[in-house]
């Protein structure tokens, strides 16, 4: 008898990939499709899964969540990997978010309308290079997103780098305004100050 056969994993049911319609996923169907893994996006109707996240990633994401919620006016929020369905066939989520507080309409939640949403932030991984840097701030963009920052890893410190863009509504583009290293202090959308030094210190 095999290894497999003695610890039972041959009884486990294969797990069946979800087979998508002719016209393509909707952003609904990310609530509906079973045994979805964890943070799974939409992108032009095709299902986009997340590689393991590395220590850098999780680390940045830590330190921009705590540092906004830290600065952030009253009237807005502050949120982690939450999807914002742009269209019907678009539902990426971003790493940190920026969003009006009233867009929050209880625990059962999983996504926002792009309106409410007034900072898109991605911590670049390897995996997903073209669509942090290409695919999803066009679409941000082109919904109305008037703030996002791309944060990539200093390849000599290791220290996280902040690109930091504003819309264009006339274009409904992103132009750039500025590259952080060591510290981020900008104005828009509220005044923020965060030390990108600190992305492997932990509270006391």
């Amino acid at each position: 008898m095999s290894a497999a056969s003695d610890d039972g994993l041959d009884d486990e049911p294969a797990y069946r990939w979800p087979i998508p319609p002719a016209e393509g996923w909707t952003a609904d169907d990310l609530d509906r499709i079973p045994g979805l893994p964890p943070h799974t996006e939409l992108i032009d109707g095709s299902l986009v899964f997340r590689s393991p996240q590395t220590a850098f990633h999780t680390r940045c994401m830590r330190l921009l969540e705590n540092t906004l919620l830290g600065q952030v006016p009253d009237h807005l929020d502050v949120m982690r990997e939450m999807t914002v369905t742009l269209d019907a066939k678009n539902r990426p989520e971003p790493d940190v978010l920026v969003l009006l507080l009233e867009a929050n309409t209880g625990p059962d939640q999983t996504w926002y309308k792009p309106e409410d949403v007034i900072l898109a932030v991605e911590v670049v991984s390897a995996d997903s290079l073209e669509r942090d840097r290409e695919v999803k701030p066009r679409k941000y963009a082109a919904a109305g997103v008037p703030h996002f920052w791309r944060v990539e890893q200093d390849e000599d410190r290791g220290f996280p780098v902040v690109y930091v863009y504003e819309l264009d509504p006339a274009t409904k583009s992103y132009g750039l305004t500025g590259i952080f290293h060591d510290r981020l202090k900008v104005s828009v959308p509220f005044d923020i100050e965060i030390d990108l030094t600190a992305v492997d210190r932990r509270g006391r």
